[in-house]
């Protein structure tokens, strides 16, 4: 009875370590992205405004053009690296965009 509560406890434990492990980390997609779309910026809304580009997200078995919008930087000197998919397990991750100091 105990050996068969202690084995059930390890398994508890290895499963938590699992889904801690996989469930924070990036989705990984197992179908490559397609090339991102050419868009037209437009004009500048406002003198500060910065073009953050589309980008292709994955939902529900298929793929989703996310349109580029214009963005107000954070903080003065801060520029936008814009996402990307990375090659990752057999599968594409999405690395998000984000504001950078430079």
């Amino acid at each position: 009875m105990i050996r068969g509560a202690a084995i059930a406890g390890l398994l508890i434990v290895i499963s938590g370590a699992a889904l801690l492990s996989f469930g924070c980390g990036t989705e990984v997609v197992f179908v490559r992205p397609p090339d991102p779309w050419l868009e037209v910026q437009g004009p500048s809304p406002y003198p500060e405004a910065v073009w953050i580009p589309g980008y292709w997200r994955y939902k529900r078995g298929g793929w989703i053009w996310m349109p580029g919008d214009w963005g107000r930087p954070p903080r003065p000197g801060a520029v936008w690296v814009s996402g990307y998919w990375e090659p990752r397990r057999g599968g594409w991750a999405w690395i998000p965009g984000r504001w950078e100091n430079r």
